[in-house]
């Protein structure tokens, strides 16, 4: 699927749409007044791949916690404003990267204007937030509740307050904790604009449904070709963030930064101990960016469901493996405790092994 075009929008040094790469990002939260425990996971987040980070600003305090961050983080860092145009000031001047707004909770044009004014002078993006609890009641009222159309359409209301007083770097949200809703209107707006996409599902719920929930959501938009950065919201440490975010990033083959292992769940003619055998693969291998490696339980159908791996890993014989390199059978009837080092060393005598670092 063909990436959807948008325009770009810098994020500090982080390019937003047109050709970059999909960002991820995340948010602290750390308690708001403790600005070293903020540093310090901000840090921890950076450490962990990510590449934007917001935190919410709700007083003046925060601004100091702000004015921290920049002083000590590397990552752009990123304003989350409800209502309070002062404090979406008071962030820009600190040196705020971007700002989260919904632009109705402001107040009047004259405020929107103040707000999108000071952003246009230093060089900071707007995102306009919208999710299902923000939804206007006209809307509500108009669509019968809170449905894609409803949200779809508060967004770009959002968009044209900013439009209408000649601000133009926005990025766009439109979440909810209803995947099938998230999703159509994201749909909708995606075809009504070129504005970066911002995609997440809000309250995405427990550490096992909250994996669910966004992989479906996110990964669902981004093979679609939609969509220029994502958050995972996990209610957890945000670092647990990042590995699902990557994980989704490289299963719909928007980011590839990990090794990919194409693995059979195994049956009735598997004569090999195939998971013991990924576990060893993995611990080998899985430094090598972009490779592709099938570990498949026999012959029956192993070779044709791994046909686009670089290398293969395939049960023969009880407790013999046969390697491939592509489509073709290279060493066969190798026993299962010599036939890791093996696939190691194919890697490498086809130019495709690093050393981990």
């Amino acid at each position: 699927m063909e990436r959807r075009k948008t325009r770009q929008v810098f994020v500090g040094d982080v390019p937003l749409g047109g050709d970059a790469p999909i960002v991820i990002q995340s948010m602290l939260n750390a308690p708001q007044g403790d600005i070293e425990a903020n540093i310090l996971q901000a840090r921890e987040l950076s450490a962990a791949g990510c590449q934007l980070i917001r935190l919410s600003v709700t007083s003046m305090e925060d601004i100091e916690t702000v004015k921290a961050l920049k002083e000590n983080i590397r990552v752009p860092i990123i304003a989350d404003i409800q209502m309070n145009y002062k404090l979406a000031l008071a962030s820009i001047e600190a040196g705020i990267d971007k700002i989260r707004i919904n632009p109705r909770y402001i107040g009047g044009e004259d405020k929107i204007r103040l707000v999108a004014d000071a952003c246009k002078a230093h060089g900071v993006p707007i995102r306009v937030g919208v999710n299902s609890g923000s939804v206007e009641l006209d809307l509500l009222e108009k669509y019968g509740g809170v449905t894609p159309e409803a949200m779809a359409e508060s967004a770009m209301r959002g968009v044209k307050y900013l439009e209408d007083v000649d601000f133009h770097d926005i990025v766009i949200s439109i979440k909810s904790s209803d995947i099938r809703t998230m999703i159509a209107a994201y749909r909708i707006v995606a075809a009504q604009c070129d504005y970066p996409l911002h995609l997440g599902v809000t309250e995405a719920g427990t550490e096992r449904m909250g994996r669910v929930k966004s992989s479906i959501g996110i990964g669902a938009l981004l093979a679609d070709g939609i969509g220029d950065t994502i958050r995972v919201s996990l209610t957890e440490d945000p670092e647990a963030e990042m590995p699902v975010a990557y994980d989704i990033l490289q299963a719909v083959g928007a980011r590839i930064t990990q090794t990919e292992y194409i693995a059979c769940p195994s049956c009735g003619r598997t004569q090999y101990d195939i998971q013991r055998a990924l576990r060893q693969i993995k611990a080998k291998t899985s430094h090598l960016v972009g490779v592709k490696i099938g570990v498949m339980g026999c012959i029956v159908n192993g070779p044709g469901e791994m046909s686009d791996a670089d290398f293969g890993y395939v049960g023969g014989a009880p407790n013999k493996i046969n390697l491939y390199v592509g489509h073709t059978p290279v060493v066969m009837n190798i026993p299962q405790e010599e036939a890791v080092q093996h696939l190691v060393q194919l890697i490498k005598d086809h130019g495709r092994w690093v050393d981990p670092t």
